[in-house]
């Protein structure tokens, strides 16, 4: 089988979504219908999920307000990267449903990583190349500073065209049996009430 015949998707298609979502007025706090309501409305909330984590994260790096204030910024990053994570495992749910009827052969190549954490890494590359871009058109920022963004700005180009190419070669050879991955689930402690000894202690 190939990847257009089991609908999988292609590298550039992923990247693209990732690109164009910030241009839309609102994102991430707002977001429009995806493609899809499947993998696409997956790696769509994968993608917002990573966004405003990403603003959480810089929020709770501030120094100048009440420490209640960080301490909201840090449930909300608990929270969106829970949600973040869900969002992976359901990306890799539907394309291993696509993949259900492929029999991996013998000495099929089995990846450690899976595609749904590529595809939750080239968010996260979508989201340093969108800020660092920004960084090299500032006005208020000097030479030497604009020209250390566009060297990391290149060199983030690189590792997601990188990056593109593996998970467009993982899927490839998935579709043809030559590959596969597993879903090992997260398992996030910090947010079960049940393992954190912190939350069910107080239950008690």
């Amino acid at each position: 089988m190939t990847s257009d015949s089991l609908h999988l998707p292609s590298a550039a298609r992923i990247v693209a979504l990732h690109d164009g979502l910030f241009a839309i007025t609102g994102w991430p706090l707002q977001q429009p219908a995806a493609a899809d309501d499947g993998l696409w409305q997956w790696v769509q909330a994968n993608h917002r999920f990573n966004s405003l984590l990403w603003a959480e994260e810089d929020l709770a790096r501030r120094t100048t307000v009440a420490d209640a204030e960080i301490a909201a910024n840090k449930r909300a990053i608990d929270g969106y990267n829970q949600r973040r994570n869900d969002a992976i495992e359901r990306i890799d749910e539907t394309l291993l449903a696509r993949l259900a009827d492929v029999r991996p052969v013998d000495n099929a190549w089995h990846n450690s990583e899976t595609a749904g954490a590529m595809i939750d890494r080239l968010s996260i590359l979508s989201l340093k190349r969108f800020h660092m871009d920004a960084q090299t058109q500032r006005k208020d920022a000097s030479d030497a500073h604009l020209a250390t963004c566009r060297e990391k700005l290149a060199r983030l180009d690189v590792q997601r065209a990188d990056l593109a190419r593996c998970l467009e070669t993982l899927l490839a050879a998935s579709a043809r049996g030559g590959a596969f991955w597993r879903i090992y689930r997260q398992f996030k402690m910090y947010n079960d009430p049940t393992l954190n000894p912190y939350l069910y202690a107080n239950k008690t």
